[in-house]
């Protein structure tokens, strides 16, 4: 058993009055140093070596005082001896000691001073002899006792997949392979934890493997193989005549050496790579990129870009303390100081119980587990100091690894998991015994993570944990677009969603959404699920959320609108998600997460009702509809040549040069526009054959090469509607083109932008089917859809590609609450704001859309242009100002529920004048 702080402290005290007047002289330092380790309860067998013998620069001798390998060097000087220059000689020894023997430490002393510096983080502590006892703590090293910051991309993380990998690459050219390999490899990652991390007694794994194996590695695989068996073997059952060192390791049990393996093979080169992983600090590696850096050494690519399989724990955080961590944290507040509530609380904590079906390597169990522990931790500091005095920490500590379930479709990150969750647990246990100065850890290990090796879309969750036992569900489920869905996830999707006609276009996270409400019907689990955002955007909620709320009674409790999900990985595009917390009952705290920039923090919300758009609105589901729900002309698509690019002429050189060959064809050139194009200001060049005669054709072979160029392509074709086309060539394969000036709406646009790049377009150009298209439309309209008011519903109810906006006349258009009749004034007071926005647009000539619309570039005239035309469209809505985008979707979804619920008779739109002269892009 571990000395307690107290009772180091006491030994400190003795240990000061004995050497206080006793040691002056170099040649006293063993016997000191012998009775300062003595202080810690650490044996000098533990200590490598006295007077460690070393080549310096310039291959002359030195002795280290003490040198305990990748530890510490401690370097003793006579009383009043210069303690600056006993650090420069202890400094010049680490020319002559192997890479993995440098120490972490320098202690330095006369015996009267003591000077510790930390070699990791640059920092130095000094204090005198008798008041050793007050900074003993700063040895807490020695004894496993450490504080660390863990990022996902630090060096030593980088390093040690690199080096572990270098060791997986060598067994697999050997053909150890596959899952014996990985296997393999978790166990020697324990080891190195385990030693940096007070599981075993420091350096235990290295001194055995230096110590007690062969240089040139033959001897290696059977020592590993036998100290495998002996991780698995209780004290008590092993040999009495085994080796004293190998005895040393303690029981683990847990299953994890279990499993008989097949002996591997080493050689010289690869027991040094295994000294060199020991030679790194594990301890600086948290549990919670064990399994991410595990993954980074099963794929040599991926090895400095760890951050590629890590969920950031500020992340996770966004997750677990809306869903819990906050609540339990607001209770315990409440009771920390009612000594008999308190226990009460402390039990229930113990209680909770957790799943993640989709847990992947752990992430967001570890981090939940963790900050459940540190919450305990504060229940026993309150307790300590209400006077209820703990007098062994083993009884009071409730919270253990059993208390969380996962499920996983891979068998290997299951099994990283529970190691995962071990190492936590482990440094959780440390954490309290250096709070309490009493050892604690759980060897043998008796309780695991509950992780199931399954796919839990056809799994049953009640085999996994039954309902009345759990208390939440979390977790960050794959995200799969319908189009990258594999046979079997298709499969999977199909036995989640029986009767639900059109699930094909969902998303495949969200069969974990409708699995988890099965599960939690007529329960109090709240679940929450990290979600790419097409699920609260467009098509997608229609379908999702119609089973959610109205089948199994789903109500939202928290969300995050759309942020930026980072994995802090280097070159790793960050994907743009929501997080949704819900249950199957109602509550009265309901908190919506606002970003005003998607890659910073949210602003806190609290709300009414949270709607599938993440709106405070009432559950509103907006369905696709093929005409509009106000009186206002029909947007259409624009023209689709499904032509293999025969009918498109990339740029104006492209056409210069076809005319050149065939100038007749000049009159059935017209310009051509993708949504691209029109906002970025170019213009392409297309062959438009509708109306042309057939003598006209005979006369342009050029032109009958590209027509019999769009039939060919045609006919291969696998879509039958595409065939058939091929039997009008020359023609556009939908043809929608407007016989005047019509409005333009790009299909995707920047969702950076404060507004979506709208223009009038002459009826000589002929829009692609990227851009969406309103014939006979008026400069009222165009004012309406180039306003915030309009720009608010889009964000609502838009799809995305990616981040960006993808506009949908049947989502977005069809169903926007234009202005309740609006008076003459008002419609006027618009159309001329409208007006005066095309005409600064017109004063920036040569300026694309794309750059009168930059965030950064859009011109200041433009802006106030914009403003006043906002507040003409405003005061089309209502009178009263609109204080915040949130109001304005919630005034937005009661007009809508009116129209839709035909409260109201919609009376014929006054006649609008036609634009005289509608600017052009």
């Amino acid at each position: 058993m571990a000395l307690s702080w107290n009772e180091i402290k006491d030994r400190a005290i003795r240990f000061s009055k004995e050497w206080q007047d006793t040691a002056r002289e170099e040649a006293d330092a063993k016997p000191f140093l012998v009775e300062f380790f003595n202080v810690f309860g650490i044996s000098s067998k533990r200590v490598s070596t006295f007077e460690h013998r070393v080549k310096k620069l310039g291959e002359k001798d030195g002795y280290i005082d003490l040198l305990w390998k990748g530890v510490l060097l401690v370097e003793m000087k006579s009383r009043g001896k210069d303690l600056d220059k006993a650090y420069k000689q202890a400094t010049d020894y680490f020319a002559g000691l192997k890479e993995y023997d440098l120490p972490k430490c320098i202690l330095v002393s006369d015996f009267e001073h003591f000077r510790l510096y930390d070699l990791e983080d640059g920092t130095q502590q000094e204090f005198r002899l008798p008041d050793l006892y007050k900074n003993v703590k700063l040895f807490g090293f020695l004894l496993g006792y450490q504080t660390k910051t863990y990022k996902s991309e630090d060096p030593v993380n980088i390093l040690a997949a690199e080096r572990m990998g270098k060791l997986h690459d060598r067994l697999q050219e050997i053909g150890y392979e596959g899952h014996v390999l990985e296997v393999y490899l978790v166990r020697v990652l324990f080891c190195l934890f385990a030693e940096d991390t007070s599981i075993f007694d420091k350096r235990l794994f290295q001194d055995y493997i230096e110590q007690k194996t062969s240089e040139d590695g033959s001897d290696l695989a059977a020592h590993l193989a036998q100290l495998f068996y002996i991780l698995n073997t209780p004290v008590e059952k092993r040999l009495k005549n085994i080796d004293e060192t190998l005895n040393q390791f303690p029981y683990v049990n847990g299953k994890l050496f279990e499993e008989p393996l097949p002996p591997a093979a080493f050689d010289l080169k690869m027991r040094q790579q295994l000294l060199d992983c020991c030679a790194l600090d594990w301890s600086k590696i948290s549990p919670a990129i064990f399994g991410s850096l595990f993954q980074s050494v099963m794929n040599p690519k991926e090895r400095r870009n760890l951050g590629a399989h890590y969920t950031s724990e500020k992340n996770i955080l966004k997750l677990i303390k809306p869903l819990f961590l906050d609540e339990l944290w607001r209770e315990f507040e409440g009771v920390k100081t009612n000594k008999n509530r308190l226990p009460e609380f402390h039990k229930k904590l113990s209680t909770l119980k957790f799943l993640d079906p989709a847990c992947g390597c752990g992430n967001f169990l570890i981090i939940t587990y963790r900050e459940l522990r540190l919450l305990e931790l504060e229940i026993l500091r309150a307790m300590n100091k209400s006077g209820q005095l703990i007098l062994d920490v083993r009884d009071i500590i409730w919270l253990d690894v059993d208390m969380v379930y996962g499920i996983e479709y891979e068998e290997f990150p299951a099994r990283i998991a529970e190691v995962a969750m071990w190492l936590i647990d482990h440094q959780m246990n440390m954490r309290i015994s250096q709070e309490f100065g009493q050892y604690f850890a759980r060897l043998p290990l008796k309780k695991s993570a509950h992780i199931t090796h399954g796919n839990a879309l056809q799994l049953d969750w009640e085999t996994v944990v039954p309902k009345d036992q759990l208390t939440y569900i979390l977790g960050n489920p794959p995200f799969i677009g319908h189009h990258m869905q594999s046979a079997q996830q298709k499969s999977d999707m199909a036995k989640v969603f029986v009767g639900v006609k059109g699930f094909g276009v969902l998303d495949y996270v969200s069969a974990w959404y409708i699995k988890a409400a099965q599960y939690i019907k007529d329960t109090k689990i709240k679940s929450a699920f990290v979600s790419t955002n097409s699920i609260s955007q467009g098509e997608q909620i229609g379908l999702l959320w119609n089973e959610l709320i109205n089948k199994y009674k789903i109500k939202i409790h928290f969300a995050h609108r759309t942020f930026s999900w980072s994995n802090e990985a280097k070159g790793n595009a960050a994907v743009h998600v929501v997080i949704i917390g819900f249950a199957n009952y109602e509550t009265d705290e309901k908190l919506l997460y606002e970003y005003e920039d998607i890659k910073g923090e949210p602003h806190e919300i609290k709300s009414k009702n949270i709607n599938p758009y993440l709106v405070d609105a009432k559950d509103l589901l907006i369905p696709t509809r093929r005409e509009p729900i106000c009186n206002v002309p029909r947007m259409i698509w624009g023209n689709k040549p499904t032509d293999g690019g025969n009918f498109l002429f990339k740029n104006i050189e492209e056409k210069e040069v076809f005319l050149h060959q065939e100038p007749e064809a000049e009159k059935w050139i017209r310009p051509f526009m993708s949504g691209d194009d029109f906002i970025q200001g170019h213009y392409r060049y297309c062959l438009w054959l509708k109306d042309i005669m057939p003598q006209e054709l005979k006369k342009l072979p050029e032109t009958k090469k590209r027509i019999d160029a769009v039939k060919k392509m045609r006919l291969e074709s696998s879509a039958e509607a595409t065939r058939k086309k091929a039997l009008t060539p020359t023609l556009f394969a939908q043809i929608s083109q407007p016989a005047s000036s019509f409005i333009a709406i790009p299909e995707v646009s920047s969702e950076k932008r404060a507004y979506i790049p709208i223009a009038f377009l002459n009826a000589d150009i002929i829009p692609s089917n990227t851009l969406q298209i309103i014939p006979e439309a008026t400069t009222f309209h165009f004012g309406i859809l180039t306003s915030k008011m309009h720009m608010v519903w889009v964000n609502s109810t838009c799809g995305k590609l990616e981040s960006r906006l993808r506009y949908s006349n049947s989502i977005v258009y069809n169903n926007f609450p234009w202005p309740e009749n609006p008076s003459e004034k008002q419609t006027k007071a618009v159309e001329a704001a409208a007006q005066h926005v095309l005409a600064v647009r017109a004063e920036f000539e040569g300026s694309s859309l794309a750059d009168l619309y930059d965030p950064l570039t859009m011109p200041p005239k433009l802006v106030k242009a914009h403003q006043d035309l906002d507040k003409a469209v405003d005061l089309c809505y209502r009178p009263q100002a609109f204080v915040s985008e949130a109001k304005r979707m919630e005034f937005l979804f009661e007009l809508y529920e009116k129209y839709t619920a035909g409260l109201f008779a919609k009376e014929k739109p006054k006649k609008t004048r036609k634009p005289a002269a509608p600017a052009q892009a």
